[in-house]
């Protein structure tokens, strides 16, 4: 088989389930598979309101603000909510009121027999791509943007972090145009876009949640790490094959680096650039997703078109 209808076979055999879009009317609910909310209830009220502008109704989980230790509810009690929004057939779409730590306490208990048969769109990011690398593996979409606490960020700097999420929800189309890094590695790629937060990432190796990056293109994004922990991170996904057979790399924000006594002695950008150096693809930096106001809305199991210059560096989504 010639290798351009291999590709075309690939991809046509592994395309993930997309869930229906949202349409005026539906309704999506708010819940809390990890951190704790104190303190949050305005945050979370402004999420409900910006969802009734779009035309949603919102469902916000029993168990959101209740507090156990670090979590937002004892192991149960998260689980009890997200699936409850799971089986829900008159729920469309399930919204992160925030990350922090302890999706994955909660994966291995919750029943995703009914979501299989009618899948709806998962929404978070940062602690909530353990959610994401778990349905990716269950042939489902995803959609990795801000949560109800981004509603702390400033409004005009979140204005486009916020128009991408309706827009992904409601079906309409999706491209992004950004300037190029002196630190981009140029060239066109195709595949299935994967990935999130680089410490999950990390922590999802080994497990059935343990993304496959073959022939995809890999998102990653960071924040509060060392570099050295960075690169460790980098070096393990390496060492578990995720840059063997990549198409490219996109490179989100690295934000909030902690300075240790030694120094690295590199940037970010290089750090990255040496991880991945045995291997040939087109690389970004700098994509406008992450821990920062301007948290652009990807569609994660989506194929996109990757297409870096020297100018410009375009994401495409099918």
């Amino acid at each position: 088989m010639h290798s351009n209808q291999m590709m075309l076979f690939l991809s046509v055999e592994m395309k993930l389930k997309t869930p229906k879009y949202l349409q005026s009317g539906d309704s999506i609910a708010i819940v809390a598979p990890a951190g704790i909310l104190k303190d949050k209830e305005e945050l979370i009220h402004q999420a409900k309101q910006l969802a009734e502008q779009w035309g949603l109704k919102v469902i916000i989980g029993k168990h959101v603000f209740n507090q156990h230790h670090h979590f937002a509810g004892s192991d149960q009690e998260r689980t009890s909510d997200f699936q409850a929004a799971l089986d829900n057939p008159n729920i469309k779409a399930i919204w992160a009121a925030r990350g922090g730590y302890g999706s994955v306490r909660i994966i291995d208990r919750l029943d995703f027999k009914v979501f299989k048969q009618s899948p709806k769109w998962i929404i978070g990011y940062s602690d909530i791509t353990a959610l994401h690398s778990h349905v990716s593996n269950l042939s489902v979409e995803s959609i990795h943007a801000i949560m109800g606490t981004s509603m702390f960020f400033d409004a005009e700097e979140a204005a486009k972090s916020k128009e991408t999420l309706r827009k992904v929800l409601f079906g309409e189309e999706l491209h992004y145009e950004i300037p190029s890094s002196a630190y981009n590695i140029t060239g066109n790629a195709k595949g299935q876009l994967v990935g999130g937060n680089l410490s999950i990432l990390a922590s999802m190796l080994g497990s059935e949640s343990q993304l496959d990056t073959k022939n995809k293109i890999l998102f990653i994004e960071e924040i509060g790490e060392y570099k050295y922990a960075i690169d460790r991170m980098l070096q393990s996904l390496k060492r578990a094959g995720y840059f063997q057979h990549l198409q490219g790399l996109v490179i989100g924000d690295i934000s909030n680096i902690k300075v240790n006594t030694t120094k690295w002695g590199s940037s970010i950008e290089r750090l990255i650039l040496d991880a991945t150096s045995d291997y040939n693809f087109p690389i970004v930096f700098g994509f406008p997703a992450g821990h920062e106001p301007d948290n652009r809305a990807l569609i994660l199991g989506r194929t996109v078109e990757l297409n870096v210059t020297k100018t410009v560096s375009k994401v495409f989504f099918e």
